[in-house]
């Protein structure tokens, strides 16, 4: 698989979608930038503070809604984690 291919096909989706903010595609490239670096493993098993950190936000409230809304609105699918210390995974629809 082309490791574009994730990222224009979200482009594609979101074009049309007023729902998705410059903050949601940030988050989004940041996770495909977390997945490349891991070998393009789906799903991510990864932290907030990881991915906001590539993304370049502060507010975990941002960063939370976000990936919430992503995961509502059907780009990814977000399962979080119960405890602290326990990555989150994130699934990514190829």
């Amino acid at each position: 698989m082309d490791m574009l291919e994730p990222l224009t096909a979200f482009f594609e989706r979101t074009r049309n979608d007023q729902r998705i903010s410059n903050t949601h595609i940030g988050i989004f490239a940041a996770l495909l930038q977390y997945r490349l670096e891991r070998g393009f493993c789906n799903p991510i098993d990864t932290n907030s503070f990881e991915i906001m950190a590539i993304a370049k936000i502060s507010a975990l409230k941002t960063y939370y809604r976000c990936i919430k809304d992503m995961s509502d609105y059907g780009y990814l699918r977000y399962v979080p984690s119960k405890k602290k210390n326990r990555a989150s995974k994130i699934y990514f629809s190829d």
